[in-house]
């Protein structure tokens, strides 16, 4: 019970912190969820640890996580990641040892899928920010294909999941969530061998994801593709019409970008979450993956500006009034809101790691 309260708890609270870090939140297919029965979401992984964080908060269902073994070193965090349903995944990066490990976790996996409850995978394996679907792992089918063996009267469903950021790792910017219709798992490990199974899952899935997220094929022709696209200034989180355009090869003129004339406000508002913003320049400093940009920024703008314009309401409360705080709490709040709905999401190609 006070597991399901403090899970509730932070779901909520990451929801909220959600709605004013993102310019625009975009939900399509929601109602492709089933909402009975075990499901494993398979989705695409743009942009480090804020992708599932937008999956969980778009449905209703109460997720499971497999996250990268890396994320656990720490004994703190272990114990908060786990608490909030998130295990732990070894890849042969975490060294060849340490795969064994990984079949405690599957046994975790196939009760979570008997229990009638959900799971969230992303079997391209790593984040990456490019645009275009990657090769998907067999870890998330040797999960389904376990279960199902483990379980014969099981049905589980697949349903793909595909993010597109307008920029990642861009302040503020769009996201779409698009949810893709389920695939029946039991029919067909059931119709073909195991191995034949396997590809026909993995094949339809990345059809899926292809057209939930905006799919650019890795070729030689990628970043001449990318770059028009950008040049257009076009909407990512339009996914349907720009993969249209990939597809026809056939791309609107180039757009200047548009100006941000709510800059100084941004000054502002760095200013008066001074101590944060400064860490978070620091934290900036020691960012090695640009895909973590958003994980850090995120958690910092969740945890500390709140707690930061909490102090200073208080302050200010202890000194002019307790009305004086809190209209001070309410015009810093708006001003971030003010800026975060209405501040340009220009598209872009690369970014560097500074802001």
């Amino acid at each position: 019970m006070i597991q399901k309260i403090w899970f509730a708890f932070v779901s909520n609270t990451i929801q909220l912190g959600l709605f004013f870090y993102s310019k625009k939140i975009t939900v399509r297919g929601r109602k492709n969820i089933p909402k009975k029965g075990a499901i494993l979401f398979a989705v695409n992984h743009p942009n480090g640890l804020v992708d599932p964080l937008y999956v969980t908060t778009t449905n209703s269902r109460r997720n499971h996580f497999l996250v990268r073994a890396a994320s656990f070193k720490n004994p703190f965090i272990k114990k908060i990641l786990e608490s909030l349903n998130l295990m732990p995944i070894y890849r042969i990066r975490d060294g060849i040892q340490q795969l064994a490990n990984n079949q405690e976790i599957f046994e975790k996996c196939f009760k979570i899928l008997h229990k009638q409850e959900t799971l969230m995978i992303f079997p391209e394996g790593s984040h990456n920010k490019k645009r275009t679907v990657r090769l998907l792992s067999k870890g998330f089918t040797r999960i389904v294909s376990g279960a199902l063996e483990k379980h014969p009267e099981l049905e589980i469903q697949v349903v793909p999941v595909g993010i597109t950021y307008q920029h990642p790792s861009d302040f503020p910017s769009k996201v779409v969530v698009q949810y893709g219709q389920p695939i029946a798992t039991r029919t067909i490990f059931e119709a073909n061998t195991a191995a034949k199974a396997i590809n026909i899952l993995k094949a339809a899935v990345t059809a899926q994801l292809k057209t939930l997220s905006v799919h650019i094929p890795d070729d030689a022709h990628y970043e001449a593709v990318l770059q028009q696209l950008v040049a257009a200034q076009v909407d990512f989180t339009q996914v349907e019409k720009v993969n249209k355009m990939i597809e026809s090869g056939s791309f609107p003129k180039p757009k200047k970008k548009r100006k941000n004339f709510l800059s100084p406000l941004r000054y502002l508002i760095q200013l008066n979450g001074i101590l944060p913003y400064l860490l978070w320049r620091i934290t900036l400093k020691k960012i090695d993956e640009i895909e973590f940009i958003d994980t850090f920024r995120f958690s910092i703008n969740l945890v500390l500006v709140p707690l930061f314009y909490g102090i200073q309401a208080w302050i200010l409360g202890a000194i002019f009034g307790t009305l004086i705080g809190c209209f001070y709490l309410t015009i810093s709040a708006l001003l971030v809101l003010l800026y975060v709905k209405f501040a340009p999401a220009n598209a872009k190609a690369h970014i560097e790691l500074k802001t």
